[in-house]
């Protein structure tokens, strides 16, 4: 299919704003764990991690779309486990879960210890040790990403995949900022996005398993907790204002 067929096939936009909010919701997680990760960096580095993160995230899945073949290697099994074939997927999912989960148990532990706010930072060493650890857990959420979207398109679909992958990540290096600016602001919204991402690495260690865990389940839990944290954030402005004032 030409180019200009596949501009003027309504298919091809159905495809393209499907894959593009696809993308954007699976890249929450990639969002979390950015955020939660430059906020070791002095305020004048953060959005320069920021954007090489996301980029990085681009670069990865628009790689591992264009290495189909060579995914569809990693499904087979290499070895066997207790019965169990395991393939390169399984192992990278669990690998990259373990890593996520240890990681964000750590991020915990500094938190709840005062050690985020006494560390002595060294800028340029924090913000290369930073952008590797961005660089390993955008593989896992990639993968992830681009099985997730190449089950959803057609094979000659792979221009519409590659532009929502690129608007997708436009849309998150806009609101990627913010929602920074806002978890750094409260430590109680820090913890959460944690205890998100500490989910969501034992979700994909499960996947490495081989036991599936629907993704609606978790953003579901997610997007609950979500908004009990906004009534406590609303809850605990009303109090403060209200002792200003007596």
């Amino acid at each position: 299919m030409s180019l200009m067929q596949l501009l003027m096939d309504p298919g091809t936009w159905v495809a393209f704003v499907t894959l593009s909010l696809l993308e954007i919701v699976l890249g929450i997680d990639n969002i979390i764990f950015i955020s939660i990760l430059v906020g070791r960096l002095p305020p004048d580095r953060r959005p320069q991690a920021r954007f090489v993160g996301l980029a990085l995230a681009m670069v990865t899945r628009i790689a591992l779309l264009f290495s189909i073949v060579w995914l569809m290697r990693l499904t087979q099994p290499w070895f066997e486990l207790a019965g169990r074939g395991i393939s390169g997927r399984d192992l990278i999912l669990f690998i990259g879960g373990l890593f996520l989960v240890v990681k964000s148990a750590l991020e915990i532990h500094h938190l709840l210890e005062g050690a985020a706010d006494t560390r002595k930072t060294r800028t340029f060493s924090n913000f290369v040790v930073i952008v590797v650890q961005i660089a390993i857990i955008d593989i896992v959420f990639s993968l992830d990403s681009v099985f997730t979207a190449v089950g959803l398109a057609n094979a000659d679909q792979v221009p519409v995949m590659v532009a929502a992958i690129v608007v997708s990540v436009l849309v998150m290096m806009l609101v990627s900022g913010s929602i920074s600016d806002f978890v750094e602001r409260h430590p109680t919204v820090k913890v959460l996005a944690l205890a998100f991402l500490v989910l969501v690495g034992g979700a994909l260690m499960a996947e490495g398993l081989a036991i599936h865990v629907h993704k609606g389940i978790l953003y579901t839990a997610m997007a609950f907790s979500v908004a009990v944290e906004m009534i406590n954030l609303r809850l605990r402005k009303l109090l403060a204002h209200r002792g200003q004032h007596h």
